[in-house]
């Protein structure tokens, strides 16, 4: 069952979507402040945060960068009353893999939570055209050579590595054999010079890689 912790400063609205999620995931944590949410984020690691966008203290987007800078692999969902363009693409902008907003169904929650916790990228319908408006303004990002030592199948490899699969779970989405995840995996460490995964999530997270 997804692991998945709550962050709100409304201690109301808090309670009511830990017990409408109840049954779909686990939730291991509830905050309402930014401060103390960072804080229990790290110590529990949970799949998934359910973060809101308007708090004080710098909000969702610090929560946001500060859990991602010591834990790369925890991802973001944004759930929030807002559906301002400049709310949408700074809180993508920050490292949050979704953002929808508070009018969602329990059970279109329950799913947006498990595609994030999948690797999936979720936005409410209307909010999908900001983000691709604005990125696809952005300029390409210049090629990077360390990425380019990497064959395709070695990228792939990464990216889920650096997501947090283990072995087997990146075998069984790659349709390959675990031995052959582990040749990949020595391989791309290597040819980046890195001594473990946390290096190889940090540097994926670092290159916006998954």
């Amino acid at each position: 069952m997804t692991r998945v912790f709550l962050v709100d400063d409304h201690q109301l609205f808090l309670s009511g979507v830990r017990a409408e999620l109840q049954g779909d995931v686990e939730v291991v944590g509830t905050a309402s402040d930014v401060d103390a949410a960072i804080e229990m984020i790290n110590e529990r690691v949970p799949d998934v945060v359910l973060v809101d966008v308007h708090m004080p203290a710098g909000g969702g987007a610090r929560v946001i960068r500060e859990v991602l800078s010591s834990h790369p692999e925890v991802r973001f969902l944004a759930l929030s009353v807002s559906d301002s363009p400049d709310d949408v693409i700074a809180t993508i902008r920050a490292g949050a893999r979704g953002y929808v907003t508070k009018t969602i169904t329990p059970p279109d929650l329950a799913d947006a939570i498990a595609r994030v916790a999948a690797g999936d990228a979720v936005f409410s319908p209307r909010l999908a055209g900001f983000v691709l408006d604005a990125f696809s303004t952005t300029p390409a990002p210049s090629p990077d050579p360390e990425l380019d030592l990497l064959t395709p199948r070695e990228r792939e490899v990464m990216q889920h590595l650096a997501r947090g699969y283990t072995y087997k779970e990146i075998a069984r989405r790659l349709d390959i054999s675990i031995k052959t995840v582990e040749t990949h995996t020595s391989a791309v460490l290597r040819k980046l010079q890195l001594s473990s995964r946390n290096e190889l999530a940090r540097w994926a997270a670092d290159r916006r890689l998954f």
